[in-house]
């Protein structure tokens, strides 16, 4: 039975220990070209900086790949991270995909910069860009419709083509951003579930009609391990939860034992990171497909977009085809 709503994927072009960055990229032009042909709605790519195992930080350059090589499926980002850029270099990058790629590029925008205080100072971004989101979003608007907000400057690419905007968060503040707005919310319930429903309840409560939407739209981030048995996708799903010990606790220069990291999963630091993955679907499929209707009526979503972080590209492949029987393909 497929599932009652869409699905659609985020795509971290995650690098596995035994590839390369073009291995992975590969793997993810390949997992797109199937998922048109699966049913799934749209893909997004994700904006992140100094992480060795994500290889999406060139977003729009990741996009253009990948729409080249595909024909139907929607494309954009989950998101730019819009203090990292100024609003007339977003609106060049995605008008120019708009153009090349006419109904399939969408552009979701975060608030946060994507990565750590260091790599922002190298980023060479004022530290209070995010200070002027709502400001910088409008100005994007203005790009990408027929009134620049900018006097006698306009994006070319760009102008006319009123690329989809999303509003992307984890808060409060992008839940009231994006109704004030009047634009999709995705919410990273993926990595970031604390807020989840008092966020999704405020923007359906303060969303405002706008040219772009007329009532609320919410996306909402979900993890899925699917496996031909339910002690398959919990090994993955731990293997998962150590990934991330080593991503945020491990030391730089010293790999931590297997060992030193269990420690960690059962001490208090654990804890935090078993939260992180709280809305995680890992089981058969039918177990999956259960899940996800439970966690779209938590959500009250009206779209769920799926990260697959199984760690080797063998159970991620695996997981992807078994979520494929599950998709109703409603565009």
């Amino acid at each position: 039975m497929a599932l009652p709503l869409p699905l659609s994927i985020l795509d971290l072009a995650t690098v596995t220990d035994e590839e390369t960055v073009g291995q992975a990229l590969e793997a993810s032009t390949t997992l797109a070209q199937r998922a048109e042909d699966w049913g799934f709605r749209r893909i997004w790519y994700a904006e992140h900086h100094n992480m060795r195992r994500i290889a999406s930080a060139a977003t729009s350059v990741l996009i253009a790949h990948i729409a080249a090589r595909t024909e139907r499926i929607t494309l954009g980002s989950g998101g730019v991270m819009l203090p990292n850029h100024s609003p007339l270099q977003v609106a060049e990058q995605f008008g120019t995909l708009a153009e090349l790629h006419p109904g399939r590029i969408e552009l979701g925008l975060g608030r946060a910069p994507g990565t750590d205080q260091e790599t922002v100072r190298a980023l060479r971004r004022d530290p209070r860009a995010s200070e002027r989101f709502v400001q910088d979003v409008q100005e994007l608007q203005g790009f990408l419709g027929e009134d620049s907000l900018v006097p006698n400057v306009n994006a070319y690419p760009g102008r006319g083509t009123n690329v989809p905007l999303s509003i992307l968060g984890s808060s409060l503040y992008g839940a009231q951003a994006a109704a004030a707005l009047g634009l999709p919310y995705g919410f990273a319930s993926h990595f970031a579930p604390d807020a989840l429903e008092q966020a999704v309840a405020l923007y359906r409560k303060e969303f405002r009609p706008s040219a772009q939407l007329s009532e609320p739209r919410v996306i909402a981030g979900v993890n899925v391990i699917a496996a031909d048995t339910d002690a398959e996708a919990q090994e993955e799903l731990h293997r998962v939860r150590r990934q991330r010990v080593r991503m945020f606790i491990g030391r730089r220069g010293r790999s931590l034992t297997d060992a030193e990291v269990d420690a960690v999963l059962d001490s208090q630091a654990g804890d935090q990171i078993r939260n992180m993955t709280r809305y995680t679907a890992a089981g058969t499929p039918d177990v999956v497909a259960r899940f996800l209707e439970d966690f779209a009526a938590t959500a009250d979503a009206d779209e769920l977009i799926v990260a697959g972080p199984a760690t080797r590209r063998d159970a991620w492949w695996r997981s992807w085809e078994l979520l494929a029987t599950k998709v109703q393909n409603v565009q």
